[in-house]
């Protein structure tokens, strides 16, 4: 688990505001008519123009069946994580998650937020604020002298409390120089349990939760994680580092 310094913390924030800016300017541009492709397209020419740098594009864990061939994950509806770019065209009432990664100056950062493209529906809209509500409750438990079991759980009591679904197979991770270190971020855990929480720490939160039951199936690509019942999924995350001041969120969109 490495810890950053001070210097080092100041020197993510340039990812995470150019994380949050593309973030927000897919928000903006999004609607139906457009297709998974032409968003993704979109993130890329704003990486290029920042001289930033995808650490998704070419990504090839030994979970997916082939490296990953965009600069944005786009999961629509029951797609929960890690959907593909595509010519799939949105749709009026679509529910879109957005997961977003890149290295600025040799510091990555990772963001995520879901949001319903025209007509809103009060099923999806509950399933997204309690999700960025999960968010809030994780980055609020996140403190030094605190521990890793003390985010799981504000996480989880969040997502349980409003009757959803919630696998814990894949949570948040450590950032820094690469998109994934120690430690894991569980959505779903016991207070007064895991490793201290410790300044310098810098970590992404993402809860993710689904409008059913707790399973997930993967698709034939490696990548797409769906629900197991076809239900809505909501996907929200926020980079954050540890002070002894305080919780800095990097990725903060405001």
């Amino acid at each position: 688990m490495a810890l950053k310094n001070p210097a080092q913390i100041e020197a993510m924030r340039p990812a995470g505001r150019f994380v949050a800016g593309v973030l927000q300017s897919l928000r903006d541009v999004a609607r139906p008519g457009m297709t998974l492709l032409d968003l993704d397209a979109h993130a890329h020419r704003m990486i290029d123009d920042a001289g930033a740098h995808s650490v998704y594009l070419g990504y090839h864990p030994s979970f997916g069946a082939i490296p990953y061939p965009g600069v944005l994950c786009t999961s629509v509806n029951d797609a929960a994580l890690h959907g593909l770019p595509s010519a799939q065209v949105l749709e009026d009432g679509d529910v879109l998650s957005i997961d977003f990664a890149a290295q600025v100056e040799g510091w990555v950062c990772d963001s995520a937020l879901t949001f319903q493209l025209g007509t809103q529906t009060p099923e999806a809209q509950r399933l997204i604020a309690t999700t960025e509500q999960a968010l809030d409750a994780g980055i609020a438990a996140a403190r030094v002298g605190a521990r890793m079991g003390d985010v799981s759980a504000a996480i989880g009591r969040v997502g349980r409390d409003a009757g959803y679904g919630i696998n814990a197979d894949f949570g948040g991770h450590g950032v820094g120089r690469t998109m994934h270190e120690e430690p894991h971020v569980a959505n779903l855990g016991r207070e007064g349990t895991g490793v201290r929480l410790k300044a310098g720490l810098v970590v992404a939160i993402e809860p993710w939760f689904m409008a059913g039951g707790d399973d997930y199936v993967i698709d034939d690509d490696g990548w797409t994680i769906r629900t197991a019942d076809g239900s809505l999924a909501a996907h929200a995350e926020h980079t954050v580092a540890l002070t002894p001041e305080g919780t800095i969120v990097l990725t903060a969109r405001d």
